[in-house]
């Protein structure tokens, strides 16, 4: 018999210019920083195949303490490439969706301090109304708030 070796999912890693614009930008969505160090060397180059490296790095955590977001700044080598305003249909990953409550208030705050609405507010069925953001360096994030109980 075959067991599921999974235990959980740590977190989702995000590269970014600017760390903290990226962590203000979180924090107004309702996550806290946990820490925030630099992670360097040839043993963090040998996991990443990336040679010696220098990367700083931000651990944001959700409310419940379930789930985090790794935001890494690239001192070296630098960054290759850029989707930060790649479509939502654009292959790999494309964003994170949070579960937040008084959606309206929370889009209203975001949007003053400069995240975009993409689209629209949207209600599915009687279980969720949804959209997607995107906040600074284009980062696009889904905000989900659940109707009814």
């Amino acid at each position: 018999m075959e067991t599921n070796r999974l235990l959980r999912m740590d977190n989702v890693g995000i590269v970014v210019e600017s760390l903290d614009d990226a962590i203000s930008f979180f924090e107004e969505i309702g996550l806290k920083l946990e820490g925030r160090m630099y992670v360097e060397g040839e043993w963090a180059g040998r996991v990443t195949g990336l040679g010696s490296q220098v990367v700083e790095i931000a651990m944001m955590a959700t409310p419940d303490g379930h789930s985090r977001l790794e935001l890494s700044r690239f001192i070296s080598p630098g960054v290759i490439a850029d989707h930060r305003t790649a479509p939502v249909n654009s292959l790999g990953y494309l964003r994170v969706m949070f579960t937040v409550k008084e959606l309206d208030e929370l889009v209203l705050r975001v949007t003053e301090k400069g995240a975009q609405l993409v689209g629209e507010v949207v209600q599915y069925e009687e279980s969720y109304r949804l959209c997607y953001i995107r906040g600074p360096e284009g980062i696009l994030v889904g905000l989900a708030e659940e109707l009814g109980n």
